[in-house]
């Protein structure tokens, strides 16, 4: 049994013999559980841990930056260092560049696959409802008027590989903490 499936089973004993609001204080939110360590719905830890670096540029505070080339975006702080993450990028011939803004933030999103790539992959569902098993993971940053999101995921392995169609993937846990720190209307820069 995976370590994920063992630690649901104990939990779900756990709640049984209790009532709801002593269940409650277990797991109060989904964070809660998504934090329930690695593998723990397939969530696992990033390959490339999350670390606050120096990072002088003249990028305004609150700014994202996609480094496509590293495999990592940098979240500008106020004091001249940014958090990076390792982020999954777009596939050869799926990687893009330029500037926009945080349009819209969505937990737990559900997906549509856009029409393009419903014609490259036709077995993909019309609409996916947001849980642990949608591809766009636990939240999502929405970018601008494009199709492109940085989004969660629940395949950790993918982190500083080049898998996507576009969208930028983060562990499920790098991405909670990132929407926390986002707001709407912060700008995107995209680099190759």
């Amino acid at each position: 049994m995976t370590r994920g499936f063992v630690a649901l089973v104990a939990a779900a004993a756990l709640m049984a013999g209790t009532d709801h609001a002593r269940a409650q204080g277990f797991f109060d939110s989904r964070e809660d559980i998504m934090a329930g360590g690695p593998n723990f719905y397939g969530t696992g830890a990033s390959p490339i841990p999350r670390t606050t670096v120096n990072y002088p540029s003249n990028y305004a505070p609150g700014t994202i930056v996609v480094n496509t080339a590293e495999r990592r975006l940098y979240l500008v702080q106020p004091d001249g260092t940014a958090i990076r993450y390792g982020i999954g990028v777009g596939r050869d011939g799926f990687r893009w560049s330029g500037v926009h803004r945080v349009s819209a933030k969505k937990e737990w999103p559900g997906w549509s696959p856009p029409s393009q790539m419903r014609r490259r992959r036709p077995d993909l569902p019309g609409h996916m409802a947001g849980g642990i098993d949608n591809p766009l993971g636990a939240r999502a940053l929405y970018l601008g008027s494009t199709l492109y999101r940085i989004h969660g995921s629940n395949e950790p392995e993918t982190i500083g590989q080049a898998v996507s169609s576009g969208c930028f993937r983060m562990t499920n846990d790098d991405v909670i903490d990132l929407y926390s720190r986002v707001r709407v209307g912060a700008t995107v820069v995209v680099k190759n």
